[in-house]
């Protein structure tokens, strides 16, 4: 009787100890499930707007279209109501963003795409646009592929036209 307790004791802690291994294992296996998805997800920095400017990008968010310039919606990291992009990070929106400095100058360009004005600006790797004359500063970032196509701005016009009201109507 003696030998047959020693034998269960004995098997008891191999038994426990492939547990911990195996929950090891499916935990690695997680980890690495997770980091591969959120690898190919572009980090993007999230705006800090006040609440009621908050609440118009939440709601923009809710109408954002499911692809744009030909590219589906593949969000940003960290996960945000505040921003969304398309593609490789193509095309990356931003709401609830401070108003840009280049707004001041008088010789700023702009373009009007589908009843929503846009500040352009071009940066080193493509073009920058931020609404005007709305609640909210939008700002919409694409890459080279798009730097002479204001499609991906129309495409979006009518969800920012229905969430971030105008300040000013222009005739």
């Amino acid at each position: 009787m003696t030998s047959a307790r020693r034998s269960r004791r004995h098997d008891r802690p191999r038994s426990r100890s492939a547990a911990p291994s195996l929950r090891l294992a499916l935990s690695a296996a997680v980890l690495l499930a997770v980091a591969a998805c959120s690898a190919d997800r572009p980090e993007v920095a999230v705006p800090r707007p006040p609440d009621g400017e908050s609440a118009l990008c939440e709601a923009l968010d809710g109408q954002l279209p499911e692809t744009v310039g030909g590219q589906d919606r593949s969000d940003p990291e960290p996960a945000s109501k505040l921003t969304a992009s398309w593609g490789d990070a193509a095309i990356v929106l931003r709401c609830g963003v401070p108003r840009p400095a280049g707004m001041s100058d008088p010789a700023a360009q702009a373009v009007e795409a589908d009843g929503v004005n846009w500040m352009l600006e071009r940066t080193g790797d493509g073009t920058r646009f931020t609404t005007t004359y709305r609640e909210t500063y939008v700002e919409v970032s694409m890459d080279e592929r798009y730097a002479n196509d204001a499609t991906p701005l129309a495409r979006l016009a009518g969800a920012v036209k229905e969430t971030v009201p105008a300040t000013l109507e222009l005739p």
